[in-house]
């Protein structure tokens, strides 16, 4: 039987030795560039680095819009955050990939998906757990964890080396290995130089979205966004689809500092590491979208989602996407963010988002109730008999055990 695998390609420096180190294993290689909306790459580079290397085929798809509007957009819905930090923009792009490589390998009649991520990182548990949902007999190659290629690679020195021998152009360099992640969602910086800790990984790092905020103009900037069931549609009143928002948000968001985190996380295997992000356009949408939900969503479902948060976020991070327990949490969000619709204005400035105003048909606040001025529609007195009930209990309490003070 001929051995044929699709791999997830990105034309970096793990995926460019891969399909090169497959091709000497016997594999006719299917290199898919999945789309997702990269913003430092050339796309047309990518395949015809590809098709140098060796690949039987080279393709690109593109999926922009369904990652932000599938896949972040809900994520956005729970406020979802890995650690409180994290806005997960790596990890909600990784069961897209899987499935886009699933559905190609399904036409070209291969049985292995391959990929470039670590034995020790999150990324494997991501890709093959969204495979196995998918595809239950697929064969997963990881040569990450293959001991003869770690014996060939034991680091990313070997690998640049590799690549400058057979004329692979990469960005890593031996002076500046770093390695990065790209999507129109974020791009994220670890590796290297990044791993000690008594380095600046916010001067350290060539962003690729933001200027950091020492570098932002001195005067403020104010951006509006409409929600329309939890869901973006409009930036300063220009509707567009979900990846025309991010990425105007991006530029936005990008030109103020904003979404720029240095983190050190606990990844799925259990080891602790470091991560430098930017998110510009996702920071802003979190704040935005925050702010209608406080004008229009019920009191008791905002913190029961809030508590769903983040456990939300810790299947995302470790990638169990395709599950039902996923599938029931998706559609709770989705009734729960009916009547989240309206209009935020915010306000940018070197790396600070503040509310300039909010507006919501829909919104359940009512001056007349929530004024301390006098009169409105609020009668004091009603709490002397709400708080003689919710009392009750613990004036029963002390009466039977007393407590010292």
């Amino acid at each position: 039987m001929s051995k044929s695998c699709v791999l997830a390609y990105s034309g970096g420096l793990d995926t460019s030795v891969l399909l090169g180190w497959l091709g000497e294993q016997g594999y006719s290689v299917h290199a898919v560039y999945v789309d997702l909306g990269q913003p430092c790459e050339d796309r047309q580079a990518i395949l015809d680095k590809a098709e140098k290397i060796g690949a039987e085929t080279a393709r690109i798809v593109d999926v922009q819009n369904e990652l932000c509007r599938d896949f972040a957009f809900p994520i956005l819905q729970f406020q979802a955050k890995y650690e409180g930090i994290y806005l997960l923009g790596t990890s909600i792009a990784r069961p897209i990939i899987a499935k886009v490589c699933l559905q190609v390998a399904r036409e070209v009649g291969a049985n292995a998906f391959a990929h470039g991520a670590t034995g020790k990182g999150n990324d494997q548990c991501r890709f093959q757990l969204a495979a196995e949902a998918l595809e239950p007999n697929i064969e997963v190659i990881a040569p990450w964890r293959d001991a003869t290629f770690r014996k060939t690679f034991p680091g990313r020195s070997e690998m640049i080396e590799y690549c400058e021998k057979n004329n692979i152009p990469v960005k890593a360099t031996l002076k500046k290995p770093y390695s990065s992640d790209e999507n129109c969602l974020h791009i994220s910086y670890e590796a290297g130089i990044l791993e000690k800790l008594d380095v600046n990984g916010i001067e350290s790092v060539e962003f690729g979205m933001c200027v950091t905020p020492q570098q932002a103009p001195d005067k403020s900037e104010t951006v509006s966004i409409t929600f329309q069931s939890g869901i973006p549609v409009a930036v300063n009143g220009e509707k567009d689809n979900a990846v025309g928002i991010v990425k105007k948000l991006n530029v936005v968001g990008g030109r103020n500092g904003i979404g720029l985190i240095d983190m050190v996380e606990n990844r799925f295997v259990g080891m602790k590491s470091r991560g430098v992000y930017e998110s510009p356009g996702m920071t802003i949408l979190y704040d935005a979208h925050r702010y209608v939900e406080q004008l229009t969503f019920d009191r008791d479902l905002m913190h029961l989602r809030d508590r769903l948060s983040p456990e939300v976020a810790e299947m995302v991070y470790y990638g169990f996407w395709y599950t039902p327990k996923m599938d029931a949490l998706f559609a709770f969000i989705k009734e729960a963010q009916k009547p989240v619709s309206g209009e935020v204005v915010l306000k940018l400035y070197k790396g600070n988002i503040s509310v300039q105003n909010r507006s919501s048909e829909g919104s359940l606040y009512d001056e007349g109730i929530a004024t301390m001025e006098g009169g409105g529609a609020y009668n004091q007195s009603d709490a002397t008999g709400f708080l003689r009930i919710q009392g009750l209990p613990y004036r029963v309490q002390s009466k039977i055990r007393p407590r010292k003070y």
